[in-house]
């Protein structure tokens, strides 16, 4: 048995630890991180994920006659809860993403076989994590299968707390519905730097094509040799728009290395906002998305995204070109080609992790 204790203040952890439990001690990821972090923990095989707070008997999930796919439980009466909004919400995405109906589509108690498991993890973090596990297991064909129990748990009631819980239990789900990614960690995060095209559209667009659908290539030369990839879309579509927007060949060249520029910097959390937040300042770009994203950004409970990082590049890009005119745009450009050739050798990355200084500052805000 393992305990995933997230940030709890009371006994949970010594009491699980004293009954024999293996106990992560956990600093308040959020459910699905927390369940992500023990499932990497159990050894190979079949998993039965419990809530804490669940009274019954859990056998019939574990029954050898149903010992396949992803089985839930189902709660034989309702206890207690809100108006049902939230359950509704996540039945609809089920439906939508998943063409399958389910009645608990909320519920934590859930036996999973290696084949389930190895479809679901790792899960989409927060309250998200269910309903986002049924959706990934019905889209891989992973039989799901719901077992009505008689369980009781503590359900949260009708006041402030409980409405507050719920409303964060709403924005979960409609996160964890969305595009996800793993990020260096190996936590599964949403992208959300589809908020960045308040400000800038058409190259979030562009953005959000390579979150969807980009291969394994990485760096311009691999994107040229397979030709055909989201790499290559961003390589031609970016300086395109902005040459048609601004007909000028030193603005669609500072626009697009802009866009790649802030794009290779986002591979730590709040890496790429703190570089773009720093330069926006001065050159008067947009601030309203980049500081709503980042303080979610710093503590990895979400991802800028090709999305979001391509897009805040080429606002500083449009930045630039208002501003520099003559020599000055074209030494923009040198150095953001020196920066891209930098990054296609090693890594911006790697250079900031090196250097003392930068590295200090980019360790800012993080937990």
């Amino acid at each position: 048995m393992i305990v995933a204790d997230d940030g709890s203040r009371d006994a949970t952890a010594a009491r699980a630890e004293a009954a024999g439990a293996i106990v992560l001690r956990l600093p308040r990821l959020g459910k699905g991180q927390a369940l992500s972090a023990a499932e990497r923990t159990a050894p190979p095989g079949p998993l039965l994920l419990v809530d804490a707070d669940v009274v019954g008997d859990l056998t019939p999930l574990r029954d050898e006659s149903s010992q396949s796919g992803l089985r839930i439980a189902a709660f034989a009466r309702r206890e207690g809860g809100g108006l049902g909004l939230a359950k509704r919400v996540a039945q609809e995405l089920i439906r939508l993403r998943a063409g399958i109906e389910v009645r608990e589509a909320l519920s934590g108690q859930r036996a999973l076989d290696e084949r389930a498991r190895a479809a679901v993890f790792p899960l989409a973090p927060g309250f998200g994590a269910e309903t986002r596990m049924t959706i990934d297991a019905a889209r891989a064909g992973v039989e799901v299968r719901e077992v009505e129990l008689d369980l009781t748990h503590r359900a949260t009631g009708r006041d402030l707390r409980g409405f507050a819980h719920r409303g964060r239990q709403l924005a979960h789900l409609l996160l964890a519905a969305g595009p996800l990614r793993v990020n260096y960690r190996g936590r599964r995060l949403p992208l959300v730097g589809w908020l960045t095209a308040v400000h800038e559209p058409v190259v979030a667009a562009i953005g959000l094509a390579d979150d969807l659908w980009s291969g394994p290539e990485r760096g311009f030369r691999a994107h040229l040799r397979a030709r055909r990839t989201t790499g290559v879309l961003k390589l031609l579509g970016i300086p395109l728009y902005a040459l048609v927007r601004t007909r000028s060949v030193s603005g669609a060249l500072l626009v697009g290395l802009a866009a790649n520029a802030l794009n290779q910097l986002d591979t730590r959390p709040g890496r790429a906002l703190k570089a773009y937040i720093a330069l926006a300042i001065p050159l008067r770009a947009p601030l309203g998305a980049a500081v709503l994203i980042a303080p979610y950004d710093l503590r990895e409970m979400c991802m800028l995204g090709d999305t979001g990082s391509n897009a805040l590049g080429a606002l500083l890009g449009w930045g630039s070109v208002d501003r520099l005119t003559g020599r000055g745009r074209w030494i923009a450009i040198a150095a953001l080609a020196g920066l891209t050739t930098l990054g296609e050798r090693t890594s911006l990355g790697r250079v900031i992790e090196r250097t003392p200084v930068l590295r200090g500052v980019d360790d800012w805000g993080r937990p």
